[in-house]
């Protein structure tokens, strides 16, 4: 089996919230949509996380990485092979979940929980909890009809039975048709809600029926429990993400491949109408991301080597009213495979290989700036016609973005109040006078952005 591939197929599918088709909520709920996904993070360490760094930041939700009981190995992707729907992985057990679900509460975060319902492993072992296991057979759980007849690899993405009902990346392919699969899946589900969860992030969801998912979530005791789905979309396709959207919200892959393509070879101007404009799905169902845990690792989109390309991409996606965004937080890697630092326990970031993107202060500061905004059209754009733009978020905020490759001064103008500023970007001051009118200096590659009950640094 190439694991490689393994690896990143199995984490490529879902990220979405899906809703009762009549009670969709096409975001989170709440007035905070930023998600911090501390990926591979041990729950004991996002416990402390939420306290010190999200819930003061402003964060509204964590997504934590698959609690359920897995594969043994080193490998970040264990996680994405269940063998039993226990709480009993490599970051956690049981009472190390519920003790993290607990403390995020109390710092007023939420907690997203990956969610791997697609398959199950792709070999025979003992798991991460003590359970054994064939690759069709999981004792008290599942046997070999309980998974779909095709033992093939998914080989045709514009064939929909392959897309569905084959084995992505030749992991046992769950027949999420039948009764007892989509009861089984809904107990897990429960279980998690039973431990105080607010949202799911539901993981290969294209390669699982929509009206499937939508059968399992009206079975859960909170059938309108948030519920992002991970759906690639693909041109020329069986499966597209648009499908998945009367379940809850899906995440937005074309925003985050063209994110890419325009900060590292074109002009940022060109993101003046940035979503819908692009023909992407409707700003209410899309999650949006620059990179998550896949991405970063097979090059579809810019990652933390990019530097200052990555950093000011994910400064644009919090101060732009498209989708619900998630902020990926991972760790370094050379090798594409290896697992996280120290088996998941952070002692403090920026260490051990520990990169926490959620924490580097241009981007954290504009959780804040998107909090403060929320709810405001665009106002005011500017743009050179090449790589440095400005707009306002009504009289709420205003950003400008220089990546030119020398320093930018100018007198811009906004719909702010007047009044003394904190360019959150890096505590100075900026003063807009009573015609709306700032004017700064950046130097290439920095931003700037003030925002409403911001006044000091």
């Amino acid at each position: 089996m190439a694991r490689r591939h393994l690896a990143a197929a199995v984490a490529l599918a879902a990220t979405a919230v899906v809703m009762n088709p009549t009670s969709v909520q096409a975001s989170p709920p709440g007035t905070k949509d930023v998600t911090a996904v501390l990926f591979e993070w041990k729950y004991a360490s996002v416990a402390r996380e939420c306290g010190n760094t999200l819930g003061p930041a402003g964060y509204g939700y964590v997504q934590v990485s698959p609690p359920a009981e897995h594969i043994q190995g080193p490998q970040w992707w264990t996680s994405y092979q269940p063998v039993s729907y226990k709480i009993a992985g490599r970051l956690g057990d049981r009472a190390a979940f519920r003790n993290m679900v607990n403390a995020c509460h109390a710092a007023g975060v939420k907690v997203v929980v990956d969610t791997v319902v697609n398959h199950m492993s792709a070999g025979n072992g003992t798991g991460t909890g003590g359970s054994s296991y064939t690759k069709y057979d999981y004792p008290g759980l599942y046997s070999s009809p309980d998974f779909d007849d095709c033992t093939s690899r998914i080989g045709d993405y514009r064939d929909r039975w392959d897309v569905q009902r084959c084995e992505l990346v030749g992991l046992a392919d769950l027949d999420t048709g039948e009764d007892y699969v989509r009861g089984a899946i809904a107990k897990y589900v429960n279980d998690l809600l039973s431990l105080g969860v607010d949202g799911f992030r539901i993981d290969a969801a294209k390669h699982m029926d929509a009206a499937d998912l939508a059968n399992i979530k009206s079975r859960l005791t909170n059938p309108s429990v948030y519920w992002k789905q991970e759906v690639i979309y693909g041109s020329g396709e069986a499966v597209q993400p648009t499908e998945y959207t009367g379940n809850g919200d899906v995440q937005e892959f074309r925003y985050a491949y063209d994110l890419k393509r325009v900060f590292n070879n074109e002009n940022l101007a060109y993101l003046r109408n940035y979503g819908e404009g692009w023909g992407y799905m409707n700003s209410g169902v899309s999650g949006v991301f620059v990179d998550n845990h896949d991405t970063e690792r097979n090059g579809s989109t810019l990652n933390y080597k990019d530097g200052a390309n990555y950093t000011l991409a994910n400064v644009f996606m919090l101060a732009w009213p498209y989708g619900a965004p998630d902020l990926n937080s991972g760790y370094e890697f050379s090798d594409h495979d290896a697992g996280p630092p120290n088996g998941g326990q952070v002692n403090a970031c920026w260490q051990d290989g520990w990169k926490c993107q959620h924490n580097w202060p241009e981007i954290k500061s504009m959780v804040a700036f998107r909090n403060a905004t929320r709810g405001e059209a665009v106002t005011n754009w500017w743009d050179n016609g090449g790589d440095a733009i400005a707009f306002g978020r009504g009289s709420k905020g205003f950003v400008a973005i220089n990546h030119e490759s020398g320093s930018l001064s100018r007198t811009y103008h906004t719909s702010l109040p007047a009044g003394t500023y904190c360019n959150v970007q890096n505590n100075t001051t900026v003063t807009v006078n009573s015609s709306g009118q700032l004017t700064a200096t950046l130097g290439s590659n920095t931003a700037l952005a003030i925002h409403a009950g911001k006044s000091n640094c």
